[in-house]
Order: C-alpha cells, then structure tokens, then sequence
C-alpha cells in the first residue's frame, strides 16, 4: 500500500517500487489492480488454477476429529498416528487414494505439528505404576 501511496504522490513507478524494494512489474501489476477494484483488489487472491482438493471441507473436518481422537487399537492396529495409518484409513472410509507426503500437508494445513505425546499402552494401569515408583527407595 505505501508503494501505491507513493505512486498516488506523483513518484515515478521506478521510484517508488525502488523505496519499497520491489521491482517495477509488481508494482505495476498492483497498481492496475489498484485501478480495477481499490485497495480490495491488493488482497491475495484464491488460486483459480491447479487441481481441487481431493477430501471436501467436510471430510477435512472429520480426519482433524480422528487426529484429535487418537486411533483405536482394535479398529486401528496402531496406538499413534502415522500419515500412512491415516493414509489407509482415508482410503478405507473415504475412497479417496492420496500419497502419504499429501497427508503430511493436509495436517500441516489443519494446523497439526509431528511433536505429539508419548502414546501409552492400551493395558498399562497408572495407579499401579504410581505405586510401584512411591515403593522405589532414592538413592
């Protein structure tokens, strides 16, 4: 916006792309853009180009749900998340193939991080861990 500021003053496309350390065709572009809609039209644009997203709005929702929810052991067979258990249960619900890298960025794009809690064994008994490290003596 300053660099459309700074054309709107009177300075030279070349000037004012150069104050805004941008080149001259961008700013042009803007500027046409500027012309066409106001400052409306500056705004990043949805790609209109490139392939639609294999999983809808709705099914996006619904694998971040099973993320959030953890797998099930017996539905499952695994107790953490890998992209290629999701992979495979993408495929079985949803009969949509994607390769195990576009589930990576598909939760990346959900906002998941790779950092995740240690999973804990389905038949592990917390209290009697609990007891077990009170009975240990310090040393």
């Amino acid at each position: 916006m300053l660099a459309i500021a700074l054309v709107l003053d009177g300075w030279s496309r070349e000037a004012a792309a150069e104050a805004c350390a941008m080149e001259r065709q961008t700013l042009r572009d803007w500027v046409h853009r500027y012309n066409q809609s106001g400052l409306e039209g500056l705004a990043d644009r949805p790609r209109r180009n490139g392939p639609r997203p294999r999983l809808s709005a709705e099914q996006q929702a619904k694998v971040a749900e099973w993320v959030e929810q953890g797998p099930d052991l017996e539905r499952d067979g695994v107790v953490r998340w890998r992209c290629v258990d999701l992979q495979q249960r993408i495929m079985q619900v949803f009969a949509v193939s994607l390769h195990e890298r576009t589930v990576g960025k598909l939760l990346r794009k959900l906002s998941f991080r790779r950092l995740s809690v240690r999973p804990q064994h389905p038949q592990s008994a917390p209290e009697e861990q609990a007891v077990f490290s009170a009975a240990l003596p310090i040393s």
